[in-house]
């Protein structure tokens, strides 16, 4: 009888625990009526829900408090390049002290990241034509504490690239190829395509 070889395994303490999942360009209206873009590597869904985490202290976070709304775009692994160059920009203006180091301001993401806005039909902030799929979304839920939000919407109109579809109800897995953040490095579904700025790796 053949034993199983047993697996090493130990206890670490990792510095970041970003294990792996998609991007997404988070669309929210700013005061003054322009869209603000926020990238991030948290979110999840289910059914017609999607759960964002978010920093509690951002633009992104301020924007979703005070409007309620925003769209969940969500690129692929083609736009890496373009999503790592908004990630040392923050909407905040003043930056606040705890980005003061690493980040500045910028007011137009859109055109700082090569990308281009569409008018939503439901919620206020723009879409990311460039995205294969842009989700118009409004809050329903939110948490705050320690300086994340976790924050509950609920899914109003979903657009898609005609490229990736199979029908009007199915995304084709074959033709979707997102960009995934995994500890701080970009990859698509089949190899690694580069690093955000941050990553100690």
């Amino acid at each position: 009888m053949n034993k199983k070889t047993k697996l090493a395994i130990q206890v670490i303490q990792p510095k970041i625990l970003y294990f792996g999942t998609p991007v997404v360009l988070l669309s929210t209206l700013n005061e003054d009526g322009t869209t603000n873009l926020t990238p991030m590597s948290s979110a999840w869904a289910l059914g017609n829900r999607i759960v964002l985490g978010l920093g509690g202290g951002g633009k992104g976070f301020a924007n979703l408090l005070r409007c309620g709304e925003c769209v969940v775009n969500l690129p692929d692994a083609s736009h890496w390049g373009q999503v790592e160059k908004l990630s040392r920009l923050t909407g905040a203006n003043p930056v606040p002290d705890y980005k003061r180091e690493l980040y500045r301001f910028e007011h137009d993401k859109f055109s700082a990241g090569g990308f281009t806005p569409l008018a939503s039909d439901i919620v206020k902030p723009q879409r990311v034509e460039e995205c294969p799929l842009q989700i118009e979304a409004k809050v329903v839920n939110l948490h705050h504490s320690e300086g994340f939000a976790i924050i509950e919407v609920e899914v109003q109109k979903v657009h898609a690239h005609e490229a990736i579809l199979l029908s009007e109800q199915h995304v084709n897995p074959t033709a979707w190829n997102p960009l995934i953040y995994s500890f701080r490095h970009y990859f698509g579904l089949d190899k690694e395509l580069g690093k955000t700025f941050k990553s100690e790796t």
